[in-house]
């Protein structure tokens, strides 16, 4: 299992949110790249950039920042989120050198999107599922819709995403713990690998997600825990290691 460091950026900083709040924010960086350099020295194999202010706007904001992590790291797989709205845009950060888009609100509202999207740049495409009790949750949490978390992962699975981050918004950046109970049954619901986002605080639980009762959680993003320092990243990294071998 990967463990995948979270770089979130604000006007151009590293920045974590609770609860995905925008108001209610720390920074940890001035220099996003210099963050990015200091996780992959440590051992990440694969980063996980999202551009906040993207995700408000509807469009890249901070893409110069993303830009220049994927430029300082041209073999590393880098998946970015936020404000993928259209095929010009992953274009763009494909032609950046970032590896995977992630598609959040819009394959929600849009679910069409998907699968263009999964058309035109097969292998590129990942879905990204925040959920409340089951249920997804849009615009940046402020909505609760109806729709099943399952249910909506089957049919991105149809449509060849290649995998699903799924973030349960009750626990993400509250350093409270991973659900791994409902990682582990929407894992074994579907047949694309899962990346369990949200509330990891220490190498506990990094160990309970290697645990549980799937072989279909390929990752663990991992943000406040690593930066406040509640988990050493490397030792988490080799952790993962030890017991997926």
């Amino acid at each position: 299992m990967l463990l995948i460091p979270a770089i979130d950026l604000k006007d151009g900083r590293c920045v974590r949110l609770r609860q995905g709040r925008m108001e209610d924010e720390t920074i940890f960086s001035d220099d996003p790249v210099q963050v990015a350099v200091r996780w992959v020295e440590a051992g990440a194999r694969r980063l996980h950039l999202v551009d906040l202010n993207g995700a408000f706007a509807g469009e890249p904001v901070n893409g110069e920042v993303i830009r220049a992590i994927a430029s300082a790291y041209p073999d590393l797989p880098i998946q970015v989120g936020g404000g993928i709205r259209d095929e010009k845009t992953i274009q763009a950060y494909l032609d950046a050198g970032v590896s995977y888009v992630i598609i959040g609100t819009q394959a929600v509202k849009e679910p069409d999107f998907v699968g263009r999207a999964c058309a035109a740049f097969p292998g590129h495409v990942i879905v990204g599922l925040d959920a409340k009790e089951g249920m997804v949750a849009i615009d940046g949490w402020a909505t609760v819709t109806d729709q099943e978390v399952t249910a909506l992962s089957r049919r991105f699975e149809e449509d060849g995403v290649s995998a699903i981050v799924y973030t349960d918004i009750g626990r993400d950046g509250m350093l409270s713990g991973p659900n791994v109970a409902a990682t582990t049954a929407l894992a074994n619901a579907v047949n694309i690998p899962i990346v369990a986002s949200g509330g990891i605080t220490d190498i506990g639980d990094i160990e309970a997600l290697c645990h549980a009762e799937t072989d279909n959680i390929m990752g663990a993003i991992t943000g406040r825990a690593i930066y406040e320092g509640t988990l050493d990243f490397a030792a988490g990294q080799q952790l993962a290691d030890s017991l997926s071998g």
